[in-house]
């Protein structure tokens, strides 16, 4: 695991970082066991999934499609414009609540089984990286080795397979936005017909590259703020990867009888992607991967003794204590979660099918000629089906004998197209009793009000008119 220059694992000093502060490539040892291969198959399926998705057609658009020069997001079916984005907060802060929920009573799994982070590192570049250059032990032996044809050969194919990996995973993530056909267009046309584009793919492409061929683990420690925020979401029943000392110490070899079960072997050690000791308690660089399990299972499997010196149980149970599962901050977590989700499946059910913009035609915000006052609004009015609908108009609110044009017309609008219509509301002076607020809305072929905006009718003091009287 060391060499002159790279410290012991402690709690106080990052394996990553050598004695003399220079940075320490960690080469960790693959772990075999149960906990491994279902981390392998759970990356496979995600890796699929992000594969598959853009493919994936539903209601004539892909899965996940986040289309944003029109301005319109797909979701498994569901049609979001941009005045919904609103939303996007219950997303994104359910997500992360929901991440806080989960560490609280399984420590940092998404860390460790599901990040993306972790799956295309050790699923994918540090497969590549073993295929080439051989497990742990092999690669820090090539680091340590002079420079040679052999060594710069298969260094130089890494890389290159580094850097197609790279444009891979970024060309897929763009599809996100431009759809498969739109990114098989752009990428067979000009680079400069499309150079927004082409450059974002190649900066992302390049941030890929330089995570994973050489910052890797170092984005988890410095860069990510979750290890430090688990410390405050996690208590002594939260379930994380810990060594049972009770039954491990005083360390020792097999043939000791007054010795532990654990034999110093640095397995543990030898296989974590971060460079801990487990051993040495909870801390924030162990994103929860279980290859320390694994290792430490085979030994204990070698031994013939009890697999479990090194388990998922929590700090309760570690000290010989009964975790409990259900306690006040779960309790909690699991009101708000509910709460968050309760009002999230409400706000989609009543969104509507059409969304509807008002706006002031430029100029003077009223018009007054010999009999009337006169105000004008644009309004457009969004078709977010897939399919062709017809909507019309209403106006509701507004004083009687107010005139209006434009208000009444039917729009048929092509699916995700849209239209817009010229509202003329003219009020006489007989009746005009100054500034007032209406509504217009937007009905589908049913009578339903899918979308509704409020509109303020402006005009001078009506006490002018008395005046000029």
């Amino acid at each position: 695991m060391s060499n002159a220059k790279t410290p012991t694992p402690t709690r106080e000093h990052l394996t990553s970082v050598g004695q003399d502060g220079s940075r320490v490539a960690i080469h960790p040892a693959e772990a075999k066991g149960k906990f491994t291969q279902w981390r392998r198959i759970v990356a496979i399926f995600l890796i699929l999934l992000y594969a598959a998705l853009p493919w994936i057609q539903i209601g004539g658009y892909p899965a996940v499609f986040l289309d944003v020069d029109q301005m319109r997001f797909h979701f498994f079916g569901l049609t979001f414009a941009s005045q919904d984005l609103w939303l996007a907060f219950f997303l994104i802060s359910g997500f992360g609540f929901g991440l806080f929920y989960v560490t609280a009573l399984a420590g940092r799994i998404w860390c460790g089984w599901a990040c993306p982070q972790t799956v295309f590192l050790e699923h994918v570049f540090r497969r590549v990286e073993k295929w080439i250059e051989g497990d742990g032990p092999m690669r820090r032996q090539l680091d340590e080795a002079p420079w040679s044809v052999g060594k710069l050969l298969k260094r130089s194919i890494k890389h290159l397979l580094f850097a197609l990996l790279s444009l891979a995973v970024a060309h897929l993530f763009m599809a996100y936005f431009v759809s498969l056909p739109g990114l098989w267009e752009m990428m067979g046309s000009s680079p400069n017909e499309n150079w927004k584009a082409f450059l974002f793919v190649f900066i992302f492409s390049g941030i890929l590259y330089f995570n994973f061929a050489w910052f890797r683990e170092q984005l988890c420690i410095i860069v990510c703020p979750y290890g430090r925020l688990q410390s405050a979401l996690i208590d002594e029943h939260s379930i994380g990867i810990g060594y049972d000392e009770k039954r491990g110490e005083p360390r020792g070899k097999a043939s000791d009888s007054s010795a532990g079960a654990c034999i110093d072997c640095y397995k543990c050690v030898h296989v974590c992607p971060t460079g801990i000791d487990i051993r040495q308690g909870l801390q924030i660089e162990c994103i929860g991967c279980a290859a320390c399990i694994d290792a430490c299972d085979s030994v204990m499997d070698r031994l013939g003794r009890p697999r479990g010196l090194v388990r998922y149980d929590s700090q309760k149970g570690l000290a010989g204590g009964k975790r409990k599962i259900l306690r006040p901050r779960i309790f909690l977590y699991s009101a708000l979660l509910l709460l968050g989700a309760s009002v999230l499946i409400l706000s989609i059910r009543n969104i509507g099918s059409a969304t509807l913009t008002a706006w002031r035609v430029q100029g003077a915000p009223f018009i007054v000629d010999e009999a009337s006052v006169r105000n004008q609004f644009i309004v457009r009015v969004t078709n977010k089906m897939n399919e062709e609908a017809v909507y019309s108009l209403r106006l509701e609110g507004a004083p009687e004998g107010v005139n209006a044009i434009g208000s009444t017309d039917s729009l048929s609008i092509e699916g995700n197209g849209e239209k817009m219509q010229t509202i003329i509301l003219t009020v006489p002076k007989q009746i005009y009793s100054g500034t007032f607020e209406m509504f217009v809305k937007v009905q589908n072929q049913s009578g339903k009000v899918v979308a509704q905006r409020k509109l303020q009718f402006l005009g001078p003091d009506p006490h002018v008119f008395d005046s000029d009287e």
